[in-house]
């Protein structure tokens, strides 16, 4: 930019803030102030564009210089408190505040210490302070709508929210609220109604902020953290839309809330954002995911499920050291952010490293308290459909809901430590006698299908994956909220492919070849589909259940089938090798060297020559292809030339040349 005369740049910094362009009108007032230090327009222009960069340490410095040079302008002592307000100084936000205790000023001083206390999570102080404004008050409605919210009153929170936008208007925030609260009442379809009008206000008003461009894969820059992105709350109502979408198990659709957001850089986004990225990529990119909500925890503020969530993902991934060490080292945040259910479950989960048993009867424990409450609220729930009370109902049915979420999920637990001993018939007497309370439950019978599977009652079995996986058999809507955004369509694909397979195998070992036949010519036919919609996804359901059936057949000593249909089911190669399918396929022809090797089988020479082949094909196309997922956290990486399906393939084929004695 040329150079401004100095009786020229005031007009020029009010185009530039006009223009929203905050940083060429900072440089300018920075060069006039080098001149003029006392400069009241300089500096007072200065603080403006600092605030709405939201850079309010620097807005305060400026304010606070104004209060000292101009004293009798009550408007600099208000801006001063409010940009420490801003800045997360909340004790000499709160000094400044009371310069501001005069006729003229008060109700603004009332309003700004409430904020504060409210910020600093002093709830009952924020409330004393309210109580001193008119009830009318718009703000004092709105924000009393905040602490109901704070107190777990979400219906009663909301209904101020409503008053207040009636009085106000359309606010963001305000707008954001409302929808916050009917997210935590489990109202999705209200919630989404209020987002939505956010986000297209945003789109309408805000074209500048490029929403949803980064999602459309076009390259656009950061748009920083201006005052005029915060008054919008689009970034909080993007948040609000990922965790929607991630409690109905849209994960696609959680990822592109995120993506919508009006693009910033990394070392721009907010706790909350940090948090929600961490969280929804944490499959595809764990290390990341790890790292973020670590980082997190280092921060002076942090979203309160962060402690937690860090804890259950570390116990996941089965990081138990890392999650111990994180426990011990954060003991103080144990009381503040974990309930008693989190903490209890973790410290079972532990425990199953080191004394299993003990582990067991934590988790029985558990278990007895929460049937207790299960059937506390079962009775509660006939009272008051005996009385016809619908609203008791509704409440007595989340509470409900929750409780035996909690359940099913000591549950697993406590039958994972039998599961890992391969102990199966005391994981089924675990989960036959919680039959009472999960008989409804999808998560339930899946895995008791697995377990019953796993004891070859494929009969039993059949029972409990034919419901699940024919759920998916018609192409229908399958939301169970009506008019809602995030609805998807059915479709056998979304059922996981070793489900599929257990029920083609039980059908097959039940002579039930047709049904077995029906269930592959209907993934068959979903899975061309998905090709004709997008040629270039790679979808391995029918390869993974024909994988499994070559597996049955191999292990039931009849290679020379069971190998070729393995062979098979990896076409076409650039579709269907995947570090899954390879998984199976290599198990396959390990089994068949350490048979060969001992003599105790003798193979065709053409299903040598094809065994060949195929490892051949998967050198050629299994050069990106990694031959097996490295944990994320784990200290010694293996050599990237080595985890390959190219590299596997080599070695299994010196291998098969070793053992049927032919040379290279």
């Amino acid at each position: 930019m040329a150079a401004v005369k100095d009786g020229e740049y005031t007009a020029t910094v009010y185009r530039l803030i006009k223009d929203r362009k905050y940083v060429e009108a900072i440089q300018i007032l920075s060069s006039q102030l080098q001149k003029h230090t006392k400069s009241r327009a300089a500096l007072s222009l200065l603080g403006f564009c600092y605030f709405h960069l939201q850079d309010f340490s620097s807005s305060a410095e400026c304010y606070e210089q104004l209060s000292q040079l101009h004293p009798e302008v009550e408007d600099y002592r208000l801006y001063y408190a409010q940009s420490l307000y801003r800045a997360g100084a909340y004790p000499e936000a709160t000094k400044a505040s009371f310069a501001l205790d005069n006729p003229n000023t008060h109700t603004k001083m009332v309003k700004l210490q409430a904020c504060i206390k409210y910020c600093e999570e002093d709830y009952s102080a924020a409330k004393l302070l309210l109580e001193q404004l008119p009830p009318d008050d718009p703000d004092y409605v709105f924000n009393m709508g905040c602490l109901l919210y704070q107190e777990g009153r979400h219906e009663e929170a909301c209904r101020n929210f409503l008053s207040a936008m009636q009085v106000l208007g359309y606010l963001p925030a305000l707008s954001y609220n409302i929808a916050l609260s009917y997210y935590s009442l489990k109202n999705y379809p209200q919630a989404l109604v209020y987002i939505t009008d956010i986000i297209e206000r945003g789109i309408t008003e805000h074209p500048e902020l490029s929403i949803g461009l980064k999602t459309e894969g076009i390259d656009v820059h950061s748009v920083g953290n201006t005052l005029v992105l915060h008054e919008t709350a689009l970034i909080e109502a993007f948040n609000l839309k990922a965790a929607i979408e991630y409690q109905l198990k849209n994960l696609k659709g959680a990822q592109e809330a995120l993506t919508d957001m009006p693009p910033r850089a990394e070392e721009e986004l907010d706790a909350v954002t940090l948090h929600n990225q961490a969280l929804i990529n944490i499959d595809t990119k764990p290390s990341e995911g790890f790292e973020k909500l670590a980082f997190l925890l280092q921060m002076p503020s942090f979203p309160r499920v962060t402690f937690g969530n860090l804890l259950l993902l570390y116990s996941k991934h089965e990081y138990f050291d890392l999650a111990a060490d994180v426990l011990a080292e954060n003991a103080h945040l144990t009381i503040k952010f974990l309930t008693p259910y989190v903490y209890e479950f973790l410290d079972a989960l532990l425990t199953c490293q080191t004394a299993p048993e003990e582990a067991f009867r934590k988790f029985d424990e558990m278990s007895s308290r929460l049937t207790e409450q299960l059937r506390r609220l079962t009775k509660q729930l006939q009272e008051a459909r005996l009385a016809r009370d619908d609203e008791v109902q509704k409440k007595v049915l989340q509470e409900y809901d929750l409780i035996q979420e909690k359940y099913i999920t000591v549950l697993m637990a406590q039958a994972k430590i039998y599961w890992n001993r391969e102990n199966f018939p005391m994981v089924e007497k675990i989960f036959r006698k919680s039959v009472e309370f999960c008989n409804d439950d999808d998560t339930w019978k899946l895995n008791v299908a697995h377990v019953l599977f796993m004891q070859n009652k494929y009969k039993e079995a059949i029972g409990f994956y034919e419901p699940i996986v024919k759920k998916h058999y018609d192409n229908v809507e399958q939301c169970n909220i009506q008019e809602c955004p995030c609805k998807s369509k059915a479709s056998i694909l979304n059922v996981s492919a070793v489900v599929l397979a257990n029920l083609c195998v039980s059908y097959i070992l039940t002579s039930q070849n047709e049904e077995a036949e029906e269930l592959m010519r209907k993934i068959e036919k979903e899975e061309e589909q998905n090709s004709y919609d997008d040629p270039n996804k790679k979808v391995f359901h029918l390869c993974i259940v024909n994988l499994v059936i070559g597996t049955l057949y191999c292990a039931k000593g009849n290679y020379n089938f069971g190998i070729s249909r393995v062979i098979k089911s990896l076409e076409p190669y650039n579709k269907k090798l995947g570090t899954d399918t390879w998984f199976y396929a290599k198990r396959c022809f390990l089994s068949l060297l350490e048979n060969m090797s001992k003599h105790m089988i003798m193979l065709q020479d053409a299903v040598v020559q094809e065994c060949l082949q195929f490892l051949e094909l998967c050198e050629v196309y299994g050069k990106e292809v990694p031959a097996f997922i490295e944990q994320p956290l784990d200290q010694v990486q293996t050599h990237i030339g080595k985890n390959t399906v190219t590299y596997e393939a080599r070695l299994l084929k010196s291998l098969f040349y070793e053992v049927i004695g032919w040379n290279k």
